[in-house]
């Protein structure tokens, strides 16, 4: 009995971990997105930069913070490196530095949506924890 027990509990418990982790997933995502919704929105092209610049710079300071947590492992740290190089060239790319042309005012919608797709493929391609993931969120929280 004792045995069925917790082999219950431990399966409730991975999908009770796999569900925050795809929830945690979604709100970084959603981050963007409402970026997006906004940068659409925005008038002119110095708001939308403005927008996407803040967005970047939230996300950044979050992932500062959180690469500063004593409860990463050496995986969270390379997925924190890999999404902050990705943020970083996409800033750049707005800002036209550090040899990227910057993005045409005309096409800043088109360049917030390509921020979000991109966020939705990393998803895949960077691993971090799910206590990772939480602090960022939470940080991103306290910082938009």
């Amino acid at each position: 009995m004792k045995a069925r027990t917790f082999t219950g509990i431990l399966s409730l418990m991975c999908f009770v971990v796999v569900g925050a982790l795809a929830q945690t997933q979604g709100t970084i995502q959603k981050h963007f997105s409402d970026a997006a919704t906004k940068v659409q929105a925005a008038g002119t092209a110095a708001e939308k930069r403005m927008i996407l610049d803040r967005s970047f710079r939230t996300m950044s300071s979050a992932l500062d913070v959180a690469e500063r947590s004593a409860s990463l492992t050496a995986t969270d740290v390379k997925g924190i490196a890999r999404l902050r190089s990705s943020l970083q060239d996409k800033q750049n790319e707005l800002a036209g530095t550090k040899g990227f042309v910057a993005v045409p005012d005309a096409q800043l919608n088109a360049f917030s949506t390509y921020v979000v797709q991109d966020m939705e493929q990393a998803d895949e391609m960077v691993s971090i924890s799910l206590v990772a993931l939480l602090l960022i969120i939470l940080l991103v929280a306290v910082l938009f």
